[in-house]
């Protein structure tokens, strides 16, 4: 299969990379950063998360970053909601799309929401029904697709069932997640060809964690399935609190940089995003970990 003419880049270093950081960032910080990237060219920026705070306290102050941010026409800013109670907070925001997420993994499920993934999908009936007649779009997220810090192996046939779930449920998009990086290309090629023989490939997305190295690898095998959505995080931020060692989502800057490479257009302009990971990286105290960041840098 050609890869896609396109990619649309998530850019989900506001949540899934500042709630696994350690540094708290502050209010402000929180609202420059999406604002910095609004100005990239990216599509589509998830915000924040209105899970309890007490679970995620990096992310307490979500109505006051959502409520901040210079919301830029063509742009999506999603949020993440668990329940039909971070719903309403965020609707009472006025945030227009939101995500929803579980495991492929029971274990992992249980670990990071208090639940099953039977359980799981049960709480997000309402959520989806308040959405669609609010006219409010919901995507979805999967992790553990490629391997689960508990129970090791993902059985193939549980990530599909969920992926299928979410998407028969409502959601416009599932997001694919190799939440401790343990794939390697060969296994996310097989990952993704199971998961779209029952969900429409347009309906898919990838987000892979570094953890080993192989985000890019794994990025390139899934464009050549077809895929065109993929999600990463800028200055690479993030990690997983649940895996031992996981690292951060795959750079932004990284993922931007191979898909022009190959001729892939983004719409987004490598250099401010790069720039904004120089400046995140340095909010929070280390090294971009994004290797173009870098290099840009060197460059002058």
């Amino acid at each position: 299969m050609p890869l896609p003419q396109r990619v649309r880049i998530v850019e989900v270093g506001p949540r899934d990379g500042l709630q696994n950081e350690p540094t708290q960032v502050p209010t402000a910080a929180k609202i420059e950063l999406i604002d910095r990237l609004s100005a990239t060219g990216l599509q589509t920026i998830e915000a924040t998360s209105f899970v309890s705070p007490k679970w995620v306290p990096q992310l307490a102050d979500a109505a006051e970053v959502y409520a901040g941010i210079d919301r830029r026409p063509g742009v999506a800013y999603p949020v993440l909601v668990p329940n039909l109670q971070g719903y309403e907070r965020a609707r009472a925001v006025g945030a227009t799309e939101v995500a929803v997420f579980t495991a492929a993994s029971e274990a992992f499920n249980r670990r990071n929401t208090n639940a099953g993934i039977d359980e799981s999908l049960e709480r997000f009936a309402p959520v989806l029904e308040r959405a669609r007649a609010d006219g409010v779009q919901v995507r979805g997220y999967v992790s553990t697709v490629l391997g689960c810090p508990y129970q090791g192996e993902v059985p193939l046939a549980d990530v599909v069932r969920v992926a299928r779930a979410l998407h028969a449920m409502g959601c416009y998009e599932v997001s694919l997640g190799d939440t401790i990086g343990v794939g390697t290309p060969g296994k996310a090629r097989a990952m993704l060809r199971a998961v779209a023989a029952e969900v429409p490939m347009p309906a898919l997305a990838v987000h892979f964690h570094d953890t080993w190295g192989q985000a890019l690898a794994n990025v390139l095998a899934c464009l050549e399935e077809g895929v065109a959505v993929v999600d990463s995080a800028v200055a690479g931020a993030g990690g997983c609190p649940y895996a031992k060692g996981a690292s951060g989502n795959v750079a932004s800057e990284d993922v931007v940089y191979m898909l022009h490479g190959l001729g892939i257009e983004t719409g987004v302009d490598l250099e401010r995003l790069a720039v904004t990971g120089r400046w995140l990286a340095g909010l929070l105290g280390r090294e971009t970990g994004s290797k173009a960041g870098k290099a840009l840098a060197a460059a002058g």
